[in-house]
């Protein structure tokens, strides 16, 4: 149950811009010391809390579920039943970037934060990102190096992916998005509950939208973006050149200035930052296709990208994902779900067995659960 009010009118954290402000909440205050720490904090905590930059952890044993001996995974779902999930796809980001770019971007922000799990003494598991392939919006049909899967494989994938880790004893599940295909995940995540009627935590963690404040352009100031956040522009490449620079190649940057057909001011960019009526997402036909507007691949001005310029905002992300993991916990320690009896029609009877440990004496798998609801075959 929410305790406490919901911050009555006036418990508002300012900044020196009167548009950004926080809400006066564990989250605000967090954005807030992040957004007012010297560059020397911000260093600090990128180096000493999450060791970034790090290489990538995907071949590294140890780093996710899959390689890493199931004795471990084992031991730290016991201590800590959460897992995180890095989302990204593959995409063309320009000449100068590389297409695995929001993966690599993902998984490196989840490796972080594992990495400071294990120094707080509560090691959190991180499974393989699911889809090296994502779900596109229309306008990014016919670009090469783009891969575009149809929207109902990715929903499927993402189903039986919380499903085979819910399986698995991993009940609170955070999905870390990198990609503009967000509204396939949220799909995902309403299904799964409607098809299955799990005890279960499920959230999407949609990452620069969490800590648009950090994207915010800033042109007077060095470790700011200077341009608000598009697609394979300052923003993304910089923060390719902080956490690996060396699948960026900035003598192959070049910058675009694409514009509306129409309805300026209507629709915003990828971070939502400029608060406008619209989401991106929400129409097609006022812009320019990619392959038509765009060819470079990019939006925006890669040429002005600074690892510095990463380094707030990813200091934001991997603070954020820390404190949503730390009170998710704090809700429902390892072991524990949240209320059956408030959250599926299923009965305590008929789960008991699947809350058991896997692989243990009396459970069973939720393959041996009869189907419910209106939203199954």
């Amino acid at each position: 149950m929410v305790k406490g009010n919901l911050n009555p009118r006036g418990k508002w954290l300012t900044t020196e811009l009167p548009e950004i402000v926080f809400e006066d909440t564990a989250v605000g205050r967090m954005k807030k010391k992040i957004w007012d720490a010297p560059m020397s904090e911000i260093d600090r905590i990128l180096k000493e809390d999450y060791e970034i930059p790090s290489p990538s952890g995907l071949g590294t044993a140890g780093t996710y579920i899959q390689n890493t001996p199931r004795s471990k995974v084992v031991e730290t779902r016991r201590k800590n039943d959460v897992v995180i999930v890095p989302i990204g796809c593959t995409e063309n980001h320009g000449l100068h970037a590389n297409s695995g770019l929001d993966t690599f971007m993902v998984s490196q922000i989840c490796e972080a934060v594992k990495r400071k799990s294990i120094k707080d003494g509560k090691e959190v598991s991180l499974a393989f990102p699911p889809l090296n392939y994502g779900g596109h919006p229309y306008h990014h049909v016919g670009m090469a190096g783009t891969v575009i899967i149809p929207e109902t494989t990715v929903k499927e994938m993402l189903i039986y992916t919380m499903l085979g880790l819910w399986d698995d004893g991993f009940r609170k599940i955070i999905l870390v998005n990198n990609h503009g295909h967000h509204w396939m995940i949220e799909a995902a995540i309403q299904e799964f509950f409607k098809r299955f009627q799990l005890p279960a935590f499920v959230t999407l963690v949609d990452w620069h939208r969490v800590v648009r404040e950090f994207f915010y352009a800033q042109p007077s100031k060095d470790d700011y973006v200077s341009s608000q956040f598009v697609h394979a522009d300052e923003s993304e490449t910089s923060v390719g050149l902080l956490l690996f620079p060396d699948m960026i190649d900035m003598s192959s940057a070049v910058d675009t200035e694409p514009s509306a057909m129409m309805l300026q001011g209507h629709y915003d960019t990828a971070c939502d930052a400029y608060r406008r009526p619209h989401s991106w997402v929400e129409a097609q036909g006022h812009s320019a296709m990619e392959i038509y507007g765009t060819p470079e691949g990019v939006v925006g001005y890669p040429t002005k990208a600074t690892a510095d310029k990463a380094k707030r905002p990813i200091a934001a992300i991997c603070s954020y994902l820390t404190l949503l993991m730390d009170e998710v916990l704090e809700a429902f320690p390892a072991g524990q779900v949240p209320s059956i009896e408030k959250i599926t029609m299923r009965t305590r009877e008929e789960l008991e067995p699947c809350l058991k440990e896997p692989m243990s004496k009396g459970w069973m798998s939720v393959h041996g659960l009869k189907k419910i609801g209106v939203f199954n075959d």
